[in-house]
């Protein structure tokens, strides 16, 4: 890998885990604010993991994983926003049954479960994101 392409690709990355960061923080904190004020724990869990969710995409989208500043096609974007909102739900579901799991089963508190299932959810949008929500659309080629 060429030494411009290799500092794009760290570029890329430290963006990317600021941006999860912050997403992460969006999510806990709310979370805790609905816990807080008494909101059902699993309903507080969807509240504060959409408002990560789409701040996530946004600046993912528009910071992270823009190719070299082109505009995307529309079809692009709506394909990419679809995979992030199933990627996203399939994640969703994977929280709401841990914290369920976690709180109901194990006893544990709500906000000590909320941040074991942080752990694991944010490994695993790292990784879906990178290899299949965000990854550069092929072009298409015609069979003969």
């Amino acid at each position: 890998m060429s030494r411009p392409a290799s500092r794009k690709l760290l570029i890329q990355f430290l963006t990317f885990n600021a941006v999860g960061l912050l997403n992460t923080a969006i999510d806990f904190l709310l979370f805790t604010l609905l816990i807080w004020f008494g909101t059902y724990y699993l309903l507080a869990q969807v509240i504060a993991y959409g408002a990560g969710m789409i701040n996530s995409y946004v600046l993912n989208s528009r910071y992270t994983f823009q190719k070299d500043g082109k505009q995307s096609s529309k079809q692009h974007k709506l394909n990419r926003g679809m995979k992030f909102i199933a990627w996203n739900v399939i994640l969703l579901g994977i929280s709401l049954l841990l914290l369920a799991a976690l709180t109901r089963w194990l006893g544990l508190n709500e906000i000590v479960s909320k941040a074991i299932v942080t752990v694991i959810t944010v490994a695993l949008n790292f990784y879906g994101s990178k290899r299949w929500v965000f990854t550069a659309s092929k072009p298409q080629t015609e069979s003969s």
